[in-house]
């Protein structure tokens, strides 16, 4: 199961040889997941059981292997102490900042792909700089 869901990843990302892959949610979210539990000295039993996610079920998703629903990621999040902008912040900084740190670049230099025209109301702006 694992090699099909591996080829399967490989397929979507294509043959961008020369660019390195772009991360999946899923192995981001885990990540942070299982590194936040550790940090706090957390068994999965506990967090799955304040998180009331069956023990398996939050493995896989650690592990990125199961993409959960918002809902369930909410409730492993609340049992972890973190909040949406936690998380948020963590996939920037392992997508975007981290990468232009070791290229030598600065955050500073980082332009999103997309624009918010001008005039757009606050929120837009933040919700396009979240999807660039």
């Amino acid at each position: 199961m694992t090699d099909v869901l591996r080829s399967l990843d490989e397929a979507r990302r294509g043959h961008r040889a020369q660019e390195p892959p772009e991360p999946l949610m899923r192995d981001l979210i885990g990540d942070l997941l299982r590194r936040t539990r550790t940090e706090q000295g957390r068994t999965l039993r506990e967090v799955a059981e304040d998180s009331q996610v069956s023990l398996p079920y939050l493995s896989e998703i650690e592990r990125g292997r199961k993409e959960a629903s918002s809902e369930v990621l909410a409730a492993v999040y609340r049992s972890l102490g973190l909040s949406m902008a936690d998380v948020l912040a963590a996939m920037y900084e392992r997508t975007v900042a981290a990468p232009l740190q070791r290229a030598g670049g600065r955050l500073g230099d980082y332009r999103p792909a997309r624009t918010v025209p001008v005039g757009a109301p606050a929120h837009q702006a933040r919700i396009m700089s979240l999807a660039a």
